[in-house]
């Protein structure tokens, strides 16, 4: 399993990558490949408010549909459009084409996994 140390992870499987000031939010290799082939991303509009711990997006997949959580509070900034016609780059790159929000946070987050921690609570 893929997991770059570039990065941090929450316990449902999505990375948070900071760029200067903005949080880029994805999918993990794990999370995908649990999700299945993803078919449609519901995501929000740009300048929607988002808040830590509440559905920031959803990934519809040929087993289920899943919410995205959100790390933090703020608001978005940019959505991955190539989404809308294209759902497998979340399954074929999950940590570069298939991002899926980039966020302008407010506060500092908290409670993040290192790549080790996420590695183990993965197993």
């Amino acid at each position: 399993m893929t997991v770059p140390i570039d990065r941090r992870y929450g316990p449902t499987h999505e990375w948070y990558l900071l760029e200067d000031d903005l949080l880029v939010l994805g999918v993990t290799e794990q999370g995908q490949a649990l999700l299945g082939d993803v078919v449609f991303a519901q995501l929000p509009d740009v300048g929607s408010h988002v808040q830590r711990g509440q559905a920031c997006a959803t990934l519809e997949s040929v087993k289920a549909a899943s919410d995205v959580i959100c790390p933090v509070d703020g608001v978005v900034i940019a959505v991955n459009s190539a989404l809308s016609d294209s759902p497998e780059l979340i399954n074929d790159d999950p940590f570069d084409t298939g991002w899926i929000l980039h966020i302008h946070p407010s506060g500092s987050p908290d409670e993040w996994m290192s790549p080790e921690e996420y590695l183990a609570q993965a197993e």
